[in-house]
């Protein structure tokens, strides 16, 4: 039981942490860059709700209520960092983004899925040999949150630093990683075009 608690928590961690797929670091990156130490409320709901968003994908296709394009969902996944870096360009050094629970929170769960959906052929090999395959999920969505919570932190603390020591001023931070990150993802858009 321990063993297998273990297995799957490890197995959500790497998702997270494969830099082979570095699609989910990307996204992270951009969610996270805009927002310092004392936002943790809302960075923490943000990753919850990510995480939440990958675990009802994983549910859905485990149970066979959904079927997935895998090529669509290839292009899906950069383009939904695609648009949180834009967005991250475009509001930097602008009013920040709330408190509220907002539009930026369902987007958020929405590209959770759209991300979950990626992961299922893994998620199905991991999970082929569990008698209790909610339990299985549940393992490995934790282990999700632990290692998004950990990027985050990267993230955070790397502005932090420049922030602080090197004296970036926020926007320029936020807009320097976030095209940085764009310039990563067009290729990855342009290879998984659907529209070839």
């Amino acid at each position: 039981m321990i063993d297998n608690f273990l297995s799957n928590f490890q197995d959500g961690v790497y998702h997270v942490m494969n830099i082979k797929a570095y699609d989910h670091i990307l996204f992270l990156i951009v969610l996270a860059v805009p927002y310092v130490f004392k936002d943790w409320k809302r960075i923490l709901l943000l990753v919850t709700i990510f995480t939440l968003g990958h675990c009802i994908s994983l549910g859905l296709t485990t149970y066979d209520v959904i079927n997935v394009n895998a090529r669509l969902i290839e292009f899906l996944i950069p383009l939904t960092i695609l648009v949180v870096a834009l967005f991250n360009v475009f509001t930097a050094g602008k009013k920040s983004h709330g408190t509220k629970v907002g539009l930026l929170f369902f987007v958020t769960l929405f590209f959770g899925l759209i991300h979950g959906l990626g992961f299922v052929g893994t998620f199905e090999k991991m999970i082929s040999s569990s008698e209790n395959k909610i339990l299985a999920l549940l393992e490995i969505g934790l282990g999700i949150e632990v290692g998004q919570l950990v990027m985050v932190f990267i993230v955070i603390f790397l502005g932090f630093l420049c922030q602080t020591i090197f004296r970036f001023s926020k926007r320029d931070w936020v807009m320097v990683i976030s095209a940085i990150v764009v310039g990563f993802v067009l290729p990855m858009l342009i290879h998984n075009n659907v529209f070839n």
